[in-house]
């Protein structure tokens, strides 16, 4: 049995009675740490995100969710057999004959009620009888920062071993639905059309970029002597890496931009961030004993004990 088969409530790690919102934010959590692409090392990472994209796209439904409450289909979405009764039960109970608790049956009741439990649609809907549409599938696709800025196109692998293309629009945010038409579960039923597959865009957070609208900020570690003396330097930005003038006098938290470099028609801001020499410097340390700023600031006003 793979991982959370039994139950997509145990498999999310949610209860029956949470919120469409409390399983959404659990899928996605537990979408963004069992992605195959980020753990290329562990095996079962493959199987565990399947488990989840099958009970995310159960519970996400509130039809499907409904009947396995309920307890007409399993948890891979398979129709239950009507339980307590069997055929034997109908057997000779005519047109207009009372049974099953003195409800009288016809034969379409009947027709309807084995169709049911065969996994036949009784006429059309969103499952589609003749004629009708299969419902939308729901998916998260995680990508990288760098890749969400710049766009491009992922294949990916789907629970039911299909593989789709997904194109990424440049800067496509995180939480962004992607609509592909006819891309979700098979309608049932002569001239069906397919479902739609909609694939919400799950943005991996970035060890040194973060987003702002359209801006992107880098915060980048400086020395204390190019903060001081100014310097021109190479900087990465998602766009590919560039020169950078520091200004001399740079302090703390002085943004720098580059034009163009965020997304679409957004900048990069770059936030110096200066870093301290590790251990003595004889140097320094004598500099700083005889140094009387111009201007001196006092780093911690403001600073209260509540």
């Amino acid at each position: 049995m793979l991982w959370g088969m039994a139950d997509p409530y145990a498999t999310l790690g949610v209860k029956r009675g949470d919120s469409e919102e409390a399983i959404r934010r659990a899928y996605r959590k537990l979408a963004k740490r069992h992605h195959p692409d980020l753990n290329p090392d562990d095996s079962g990472a493959a199987d565990r995100f399947k488990e989840i994209n099958a009970a995310n796209d159960l519970l996400s439904d509130p039809e499907r969710r409904a009947r396995f409450d309920r307890g007409e289909i399993d948890a891979e979405g398979n129709q239950r057999a009507p339980q307590g009764h069997s055929w034997r039960d109908y057997a000779g109970a005519g047109a207009g004959a009372e049974a099953y608790g003195g409800r009288g049956f016809a034969a379409e009741d009947l027709s309807d009620l084995f169709g049911h439990a065969f996994g036949e649609a009784a006429g059309g809907g969103r499952e589609g009888g003749r004629g009708g549409r299969g419902r939308d599938a729901h998916y998260t696709l995680s990508v990288g920062f760098l890749e969400a800025v710049r766009g491009g196109v992922r294949r990916v692998a789907l629970p039911d071993g299909r593989t789709l293309d997904v194109t990424l629009p440049p800067g496509v945010r995180d939480g962004h639905v992607l609509r592909l038409r006819d891309q979700g579960r098979s309608g049932r039923g002569a001239g069906a059309v397919a479902g739609d597959a909609l694939v919400e865009i799950s943005v991996a957070p970035h060890a040194h970029f973060r987003r702002e609208g359209d801006d992107i900020l880098l915060d980048l570690p400086v020395t204390l002597k190019e903060t001081v003396l100014g310097a021109t330097i190479e900087v990465p930005t998602a766009k590919g890496r560039v020169r950078l003038t520091i200004p001399p006098g740079s302090g703390t938290g002085t943004r720098l931009r580059l034009k163009g470099r965020g997304v679409g028609d957004g900048h990069q801001y770059v936030v110096l961030r200066p870093v301290l020499p590790q251990g003595v410097e004889p140097a320094l340390a004598a500099f700083l004993r005889d140094w009387t700023p111009e201007h001196a600031p006092d780093p911690r006003a403001g600073l209260e004990d509540e």
